[in-house]
């Protein structure tokens, strides 16, 4: 009975190791608004997973800017994520270093701007199909049956 218990045992123990490490689901559209030293800004943020490869894009709107950045070094580990947004201000590149958790679909980060501020942001997943309204019919129409 020893035995059999034993071999139960290891047997788990090899299937916990060989098994990946718990990823958050990262991939897709997450959507920001938060207010700042220079106002609110809007991103809408865009994740690709491919394997262990991890790509992203922020698109944005701040003050009178509106632009889209390719983001760097996105590390991501179990539910923490990190990543960064290079910033040209008038010739000079600025750090913007993103840390923060996933927790289903919120995405809450503190986003450091060189070392100007610190900011906090919820970003939220943007669900497929979510983005356009339902259609309905106008008030007077005659309702068919």
């Amino acid at each position: 009975m020893m035995t059999y218990r034993k071999r139960m045992v290891l047997a788990a123990l090899t299937l916990a190791l060989l098994s990946p490490a718990y990823a958050a689901d990262l991939a897709g559209k997450w959507k920001a608004e938060f207010d700042t030293q220079i106002g609110v800004q809007k991103y809408l943020y865009e994740f690709k997973v491919d394997g262990a490869t991890v790509t992203g894009k922020a698109t944005f709107e701040r003050e009178q800017d509106k632009g889209e950045v390719a983001l760097k070094e996105i590390k991501l580990t179990g539910d923490e994520i990190a990543f960064l947004e290079p910033m040209n201000f008038d010739g000079t590149e600025i750090r913007i270093e993103y840390k923060g958790k996933i927790s289903g679909d919120e995405m809450k980060l503190t986003r450091q701007v060189g070392e100007f501020a610190t900011e906090e942001l919820v970003a939220k997943r943007v669900k497929e199909g979510a983005a356009a309204p339902a259609q309905s019919k106008p008030a007077d129409a005659p309702s068919v049956k």
